[in-house]
């Protein structure tokens, strides 16, 4: 391997002046780049790919919506545009785009057309810090990575309390006071659920914390111990809050307010509004597969190993395999992003919708006293039950049991590979849950059938007597 090569090996490390990328345009070197020549990267280079995946995932998420909600009620769901409908959404932007967009005689009309944008813009500056794979993550340097992503989401309510009061309507208002006591109350305990995996990780970094989950399944965080387990459970339900998602969207709650507060909203700006709900879909699902679930890593620890072995072997180098490894790990952590997207779905067809004060007091009265528990436990564990430090196939073999042996984490390889076996198991049994409701739906006569296409239909009529 050229000698040149070497500072590839470290480019996407925390901390380094230049990313992997940065470093294969501009060359290796420990300093930054100018200042001007960052913010044209980040402007042509990483802002303009993130519009457009923040779209794509958008627009695939509300055609999944469509087809799955479809799928449960015994109906077909979108199947005319496009192969399986896919570009029905594409269809209802472009729809959307051309509509007449109303602003209310009455509304302020300056926070009305802000607030979509701030609703939005957190969304789309939060894709900046998720880990798409090793060197596939739009700024790998951001040390904070966890609380940026926090940071920048909290500041979505604000557009959504400003559209609601703009909008000048009580329907709206009340969608936005929803929202705001939601949003403010569960923060709580997502927060220190994250915060328990953050302790057993030991760095804000996401791209660290992927790295320390290589080693297979038993090393991802959510097997660690049982505190960050259960943590996993409260963080899981305090995002739905925080998406508005079913069974907590009650700031939209079209029985009761219409459509909360987007009642007034038409055209794009409506569909704006949508676009960063599915957004953060994904963006919460991100943060989990990057904390809990192993980021980028597949359950065998194949990646892991490899990544290792490319980068920090000077004579294994190999820029084609590192390549692969990315794109496999890419499309491992946008997978488990979409899983967890589809069990919100599911659970959005599922569960009832319960009222504001029952709302609350799950969180106020159960999920926040949990979540605390939990994190007295996790660091009591941290204090007596000894972890292997480091990252895997780099500091320790991660399945030698020789090698946990040795670092002194005997009790932790027997949790992790006990709360594995309980994973594996509660996955196993809700895939066996897929399968047979995919079976017994095939079984069942649809509500609707789809309308024959109009060439067939007049074929018919014209084949029919006078």
């Amino acid at each position: 391997m050229p000698i040149s090569m070497v500072p590839f090996l470290a480019a996407a490390a925390p901390g380094s002046g230049r990313t992997f990328f940065q470093t294969v345009v501009f060359g290796a070197g420990p300093e930054r780049l100018p200042l001007w020549m960052e913010i044209a990267w980040d402007f042509t280079l990483v802002a303009a790919p993130v519009l457009v995946l923040v779209i794509l995932i958008a627009m695939l998420g509300i055609w999944a919506e469509r087809k799955v909600s479809g799928h449960m009620q015994a109906r077909i769901g979108p199947n005319r545009v496009g192969p399986f409908g896919i570009l029905q959404s594409l269809a209802d932007g472009i729809k959307l785009l051309v509509k007449e967009d109303l602003v209310p005689k009455d509304a302020d009309g300056l926070l009305f057309r802000l607030a979509v944008y701030v609703v939005f813009a957190p969304v789309y500056a939060a894709f900046a810090a998720l880990p798409f794979g090793p060197q596939m993550t739009f700024e790998p340097r951001l040390n904070v990575g966890v609380f940026y992503i926090l940071a920048v989401l909290s500041v979505e309510v604000v557009g959504v309390i400003m559209a609601g009061w703009a909008s000048n309507n009580k329907w709206s208002v009340y969608g936005a006071m929803r929202e705001a006591c939601q949003m403010v109350s569960y923060e709580i305990p997502l927060g220190i659920s994250i915060i328990v995996a953050v302790m057993a990780a030991g760095t804000l970094n996401l791209v660290q914390t992927s790295l320390m989950q290589g080693g297979g399944l038993h090393t991802w965080l959510i097997f660690r111990n049982p505190f960050i387990f259960g943590a996993f459970v409260i963080y899981f339900i305090a995002s739905l809050a925080s998406n508005k998602r079913a069974p907590f969207d009650l700031p939209e709650s079209e029985s009761e307010l219409v459509a909360g507060y987007l009642t007034e909203y038409s055209g794009l700006r409506w569909a704006l509004f949508f676009f960063a709900e599915y957004a953060a879909m994904f963006t919460v699902g991100g943060i989990q597969a990057a904390l809990f679930l192993g980021g980028w890593n597949d359950p065998f620890g194949i990646i892991g190993f490899y990544l290792q072995k490319f980068t920090h072997d000077p004579a294994q180098w190999n820029m084609t395999g590192l390549v692969i490894l990315n794109v496999i790990g890419c499309v491992i952590f946008i997978s488990k992003a979409a899983l967890i997207i589809f069990v919100q779905m599911w659970l959005r067809w599922t569960l009832p919708r319960p009222r504001i004060d029952q709302v609350l007091y799950l969180c106020v009265k159960v999920l926040l006293p949990m979540s605390c528990v939990l994190l007295l436990g996790a660091a009591f564990w941290q204090l007596f039950v000894k972890d292997p430090a480091g990252i895997p196939w780099k500091d320790y073999s991660p399945f030698s049991f020789t090698s946990w042996q040795a670092a002194g984490s005997t009790a932790s390889a027997l949790t992790v590979v006990v709360l594995a076996l309980v994973g594996l198991g509660m996955c196993g049994a809700l895939g066996l849950w897929i399968v047979y409701a995919i079976s017994g739906f095939k079984g069942n006569k649809q509500r609707l059938s789809a309308p024959p296409p109009m060439a067939e239909e007049k074929a018919e009529t014209a084949e029919v007597p006078a």
